[in-house]
């Protein structure tokens, strides 16, 4: 069974990339080594760790968005997210979905 989370993720403001927050506060390139939370007050928490990277001009616009975990595995729950994580859905030759073979969408709310 899937369990819900959340993670922060941004745009890094050198290159434009899409980052996510991982467990030492750092930004990383891939969904897989954010940090997730499953609690209010963690996810404020984080949040608010995000946040601080904008006023050093690391990031622009962290936020909070859900994921389902299900085996290690972490879902984006949003199709908006699921393509910030993979890349675009017109060309899967380009991006980061480029480098796995034969990516498929799930379908996602």
């Amino acid at each position: 069974m899937a369990t819900p989370a959340q993670a922060v993720t941004a745009n890094r403001l050198d290159d434009g990339e899409v980052v996510y927050l991982d467990a030492a506060g750092n930004w990383a390139e891939s969904l897989e080594d954010s940090k997730f939370v499953t609690d209010k007050e963690e996810a404020s928490q984080l949040l608010a760790v995000g946040e601080k990277s904008v006023a050093e001009r690391v990031v622009l616009d962290p936020y909070l968005f859900d994921v389902q975990l299900e085996n290690g595995v972490a879902t984006p729950v949003k199709k908006r997210e699921y393509i910030r994580a993979n890349g675009p859905t017109v060309r899967l030759d380009l991006g980061k979905q480029a480098d796995v073979p034969e990516v498929q969408f799930k379908k996602a709310s």
